[in-house]
């Protein structure tokens, strides 16, 4: 299996009933599958990446470890994310600060847009461009975790309201409202850098 690539619903069954055999070979394809996406959440959410390692690797013992009680009520991804995010929480909550350094470039291993070098570039405009994004990291950095959580999980992760609602066991409109005030937090806050220019 190819790391980081979707596993259809059927697979996954098929996986995880060989997982509570104690199959540690289905379970690795289920490593190989979510690593580099939870990794990349988890990156998001804590200070540092030593931490970032430590729970993401955290997150596949406590679901090796629990896989017997994983009713499948909601998806395995869900499933996965909402260990991420309760360890990440319970992180927070023993270090009693909030995460201060968050980045929307993709994690190592995992895909996305990045920029390609071209002859035409302009300095002034790769500067504005690195402005804006520390602007971006800020925004969310300074956001509550609440509303960060939510925000990585519906812009970053894809996940509908309904996803996010079971990952981070919060009412659909809870969801919805912390995105709204997610968003606005974000625009305000970009909105004053840009009125400075």
């Amino acid at each position: 299996m190819v790391p980081g690539k979707k596993i259809d619903a059927a697979a996954e069954q098929a996986l995880l009933e060989q997982v509570r055999r104690q199959d540690l070979d289905a379970f690795s394809k289920i490593v190989d599958a979510y690593q580099s996406r939870i990794f990349g959440f988890v990156k998001r959410m804590v200070r540092s990446e030593e931490d970032a390692l430590d729970i993401s690797q955290e997150v596949f013992v406590r679901a090796f470890q629990a896989v017997d009680r994983f009713d499948g009520r909601s998806g395995l991804r869900t499933w996965l994310f909402r260990i991420a995010h309760n360890l990440c929480v319970d992180r927070a909550r023993r270090s009693e600060r909030m995460p201060v350094s968050v980045s929307l470039e993709p994690a190592e291993g995992e895909e996305g847009q990045r920029d390609v070098a071209d002859a035409r570039w302009n300095p002034e405009t790769v500067v504005l461009r690195e402005e804006l994004q520390a602007v971006v990291e800020e925004a969310l950095a300074s956001m509550s975790e609440k509303l960060r959580t939510v925000l990585l999980l519906h812009d970053k992760e894809d996940m509908g309201y309904e996803e996010i609602s079971k990952t981070v066991d919060v009412p659909v409109g809870t969801v919805k409202s912390r995105l709204f005030l997610a968003r606005a937090h974000l625009q305000d806050h970009v909105g004053r850098y840009l009125a400075k220019g």
